[in-house]
């Protein structure tokens, strides 16, 4: 079991890790229909990259203090998780579609360059992050009714 505080942080970073990716989803499937952008293009999408953010553990300081090797930044024990955390939001290096539209003022030999965002594969990640932020606000208000009756023992 997580000690302390550490199991409602474990879901707090959750918590902030999947509104960003959450916001990074709507940002795509808002822009998914943009063939001009300032830098020049199409809207290429974005995608939220997450690692694991690893701490320390009263054990594994121990180890550490007695002079053992502790692997860094690698979680030894569930003590030592401390959540995620975005790492970085990169763009999507897939190629962007071509349709045929000769009218078009962005047309370069009769065919428009389009987003290479995928409504529907938005949509599936947007299910995704949303049933992953509600897993962590259920973690989250559980370990708070534990603590709370923790407390309320003492009475």
């Amino acid at each position: 079991m997580l000690t302390g505080w550490a199991s409602m942080g474990t879901s707090a970073s959750g918590l902030t890790a999947e509104r960003l990716n959450m916001d990074v989803i709507a940002n795509n499937i808002a822009n998914a229909q943009t063939t001009r952008t300032p830098q020049g293009g199409p809207y290429r999408r974005e995608m939220v990259v997450f690692t694991p953010m690893a701490t320390s553990s009263p054990f594994d300081l121990s180890l550490q203090q007695a002079g053992w090797p502790v692997a860094s930044g690698i979680p030894t024990s569930l003590n030592g998780f401390g959540g995620v955390q975005v790492a970085s939001v990169v763009a999507d290096p897939s190629p962007f579609p071509l349709r045929y539209d000769p009218g078009s003022p962005d047309a370069v030999n009769g065919y428009v360059q389009e987003s290479n965002v995928n409504v529907t594969t938005e949509l599936v990640d947007m299910a995704t992050a949303t049933q992953a932020y509600q897993a962590n606000v259920t973690a989250f208000d559980a370990a708070k009714q534990m603590y709370m009756a923790a407390l309320n023992l003492g009475k």
